[in-house]
């Protein structure tokens, strides 16, 4: 009947199907060995019999080489079941040695990788021989490798993409955002800016274009201007004075906004040029100014419309992203590959940047494995202290216990060899 696995506490530790098979293959050779021990009892039973019965010459030589053996394959098999369980079931000192040394073993083996494989010397010396460096250019110097990766990274990034929320993304983009903002002073920059937009003549095109739409907003809206300013008139003025008035005014404004658009050398553009002059100098001295706009900053970022416009910006960038890694052909994905292509053909040729890289890499896997190597060995221990003990044994003894058979075949043939040689001797010496 076939045994069923066991359950045991660590899941990751179970025993399987493949297990059972060796275990099967262990009971076999359990056989082969026990009936060679029967064996050669049998020839002992047969040889002292026959040396009993008066026949001389061969059977004490073959009597000592079975005995021999038969003290051989005993002691092998002791010290083979000694290993996984007690010898018939006996409480001997020293035996079911990996059910109960099991965590001692898991800490021996954590620190025995410790300190022959997470050590930063070794982990070194085994990257340099490596050539990671030249591997590496070598494997992305072919297109088809290059797509591959640039497939892969956009398949990962769509990914991370799509596991945010994009709620939780939006508040840490609008806090970083607003945080910034609130630390950085703009009125310094701000008028540094409009400096150079004055002395360059960068505000010209703005300023031609608001005399433009000022002078066609007029033209279709001289009636209104004209009925604003008759009722701002009193009340004890003339209605036809009041026209007289409005129509005036009108057609003095319109002048001046015609004059304004029409002339580059205009007194008011140059008078709107000191202006902002003027006020990007005190942006960057004028301690009252600088206040002012600062408090402005302050009030406009925490208005909820600008709040809307920096949290929607995750949006409008997520779906870019999202867009141009699923186009094999956006920018994106073709700037990436022809990186990669460079790269590899940089690592391939470039014997500098081989020596930088595997020495970044070097470092970093040392400094990995010395500042984790506590934890990367307790990993070891604490799997091992969480396996169970007779599960652990029967597992084990599932994967070496076949080889160690051949320990009780090849002690009983040993055994028998030796013994023969001995019988031999002492004949020899004693005739």
């Amino acid at each position: 009947m076939t045994e069923q696995p066991t359950k045991t506490a660590s899941t990751a530790f179970s025993y399987t199907a493949e297990d059972e098979e060796r275990r099967r293959g262990v009971r076999r050779m359990k056989v082969t060995a026990t009936a060679l021990l029967v064996l050669v009892a049998v020839i002992y039973s047969l040889a002292t019999w026959a040396k009993s019965s008066g026949v001389t010459g061969w059977p004490g030589y073959v009597a000592a080489a079975a005995e021999a053996g038969m003290v051989g394959a005993l002691a092998d098999w002791f010290a083979v079941t000694a290993l996984f369980r007690r010898p018939m079931g006996l409480p001997i000192p020293h035996t079911a040695i990996i059910p109960t040394k099991k965590d001692q073993l898991g800490e021996s083996l954590g620190r025995f990788v410790g300190e022959n494989f997470l050590s930063g010397e070794v982990v070194r010396t085994r990257l340099h021989a490596l050539n990671v460096a030249s591997r590496l250019g070598d494997w992305l110097s072919s297109p088809a490798h290059v797509d591959r990766v640039t497939q892969e990274l956009s398949t990962a990034l769509r990914g991370a993409l799509t596991v945010l929320r994009d709620a939780d993304v939006q508040a840490v983009v609008g806090e970083a955002i607003t945080r910034r903002a609130e630390s950085a002073e703009v009125s310094g920059p701000l008028g540094k800016t409009l400096t150079r937009v004055v002395e360059d003549g960068a505000h010209h095109r703005a300023v031609d274009l608001v005399c433009a739409r000022a002078h066609d907003w007029l033209v279709l809206h001289a009636d209104s201007v004209m009925d604003a300013v008759q009722g701002g008139a009193p009340g004890w003025t003339p209605r036809f004075v009041d026209r007289k008035v409005g129509d005036r005014v009108y057609r003095e404004l319109l002048r001046f906004v015609t004059e304004m658009r029409d002339m580059p050398t205009h007194p008011a553009r140059g008078a709107l040029d000191r202006f902002l002059r003027d006020f990007a100098q005190d942006l960057q001295s004028d301690t009252d100014t600088r206040t002012r706009v600062e408090t402005l900053k302050t009030t406009l970022l925490h208005r909820p419309e600008i709040q809307d416009i920096i949290a929607s910006a995750w949006s409008s960038v997520r779906a870019m992203i999202m867009s141009a890694a699923e186009d094999e052909r956006s920018e994106l994905r073709v700037r990436a590959r022809a990186s990669l292509l460079s790269l590899g053909a940089r690592l391939s040729t470039d014997r500098e940047l081989q020596r930088k890289t595997e020495g970044w890499l070097e470092d970093a896997a040392a400094y990995l494995v010395t500042t984790y190597r506590k934890e990367l060995t307790s990993l070891i221990t604490e799997t091992v202290a969480s396996w169970d003990a007779m599960e652990t044994s029967r597992k084990i003894e599932a994967h070496i216990g076949r080889d160690l058979q051949f320990i009780r075949i090849n002690g009983t043939v040993v055994g028998a060899l030796a013994g023969l040689a001995i019988y031999t001797i002492s004949h020899s010496l004693s005739g």
